[in-house]
């Protein structure tokens, strides 16, 4: 039996249904409206009749979804939901009361478009506030970001212009699989065919991006965080390998996955083997491990790290003159 709900009313939850679940069966419609599969059909009529463009597809994967060219509806937010935006958006470390920050901008939108009581709240919050700006935070060109997002969506080959912390730039074709977001850092997931491997780079550091005819499959079992900590020690200019005289077992937990893969020699060493874009960040890991460690390959991690070693020997010696005990 029907809910008492009047048919223009679940017409309108309907159309928040399909917007939300694109491909929605007529069954599954039924379902979340709390009535039977032919009234969830009569209410796509209903919304077809408004002039609201409902697509279907037959078969056992088809469904219903909305069409292109609808004007959706304003947006209507709860206090609670207005509020939970505004954080997220200063947790995330963005100047909200910016007008000319892209981010501000569509906020102030957003706010503007409140009920007054809620846009009051929001208000207050967006601007009595001043988030601390996250130094390790590393945020990409919107339009950049979106052309790569738009081809992972397509599974379009795509060119892409890379600067390396170190300074130099390359081109190379890859397939865009994944963005994910680490750590206030946003990372491309993808095939990169110069090196027939696969690599993360980091999207702040795309200085261009083309998109190419070639199309592709993703592999069918991507899990990109689980890819992006395997691979961030992979590719870089620089390698480094060292040897740690820990077993593996008490390094598994101390040694962060992004400075490479850790191998057992025996059962009292182990071996780091890795690359890295920024030597200084990589010997400064290497000093905060547990235990000793000498680095075996790669001369440009070496000399950072004797220079790192002198430079911390250096802070304790005495000063010249300085007053001794007698």
């Amino acid at each position: 039996m029907e809910s008492p709900a009047s048919p223009t009313a679940r017409a309108l939850l309907a159309l928040e249904l399909l917007q939300g679940s694109p491909g929605i069966t007529a069954e599954r419609l039924g379902d979340k409206l709390g009535v039977s599969e032919r009234a969830a059909r009569r209410y796509i009529g209903i919304l077809r009749e408004a002039g609201i463009p409902i697509e279907s597809e037959r078969g056992p994967y088809g469904g219903y979804r909305v069409g292109r060219g609808l004007r959706l509806p304003p947006l209507v937010f709860t206090a609670t939901e207005a509020l939970g935006l505004v954080m997220a958006v200063l947790d995330g470390h963005h100047d909200a009361a910016d007008p000319t920050d892209p981010v501000g901008a569509a906020l102030g939108k957003i706010v503007r478009a409140l009920p007054e009581p809620v846009a009051a709240q929001a208000e207050a919050v967006r601007r009595a506030t001043a988030p601390a700006p996250d130094r390790a935070a590393a945020r990409p060109d919107p339009g950049t970001t979106s052309d790569l997002v738009q081809a992972i969506s397509d599974a379009r080959r795509v060119r892409l212009t890379y600067r390396s912390e170190a300074g130099s730039e390359w081109s190379t074709e890859v397939d865009p699989w994944a963005v994910v977001v680490r750590h206030g850092r946003w990372y491309l997931l993808c095939h990169s065919h110069s090196a027939d491997a696969r690599r993360a780079y980091r999207v702040d550091r795309v200085r261009a991006v083309e998109l190419l005819p070639d199309s592709f499959a993703p592999p069918a079992d991507l899990d990109p965080v689980a890819m992006l900590e395997d691979h961030l020690a992979v590719g870089w200019e620089y390698e480094a390998e060292v040897l740690i005289d820990a077993p593996l077992e008490s390094l598994a937990r101390r040694v962060p996955r992004p400075l490479g893969r850790l191998e057992v020699v025996d059962e009292t060493t182990t071996r780091l083997v890795g690359s890295t874009s920024n030597p200084w960040w990589y010997a400064e890991n290497l000093a905060a491990l547990p235990a000793p460690f000498r680095v075996v390959g790669g001369p440009e991690l070496r000399e950072t790290v004797t220079a790192v070693g002198r430079r911390m020997l250096a802070s304790t010696a005495e000063p010249t003159g300085a007053d001794t005990d007698s």
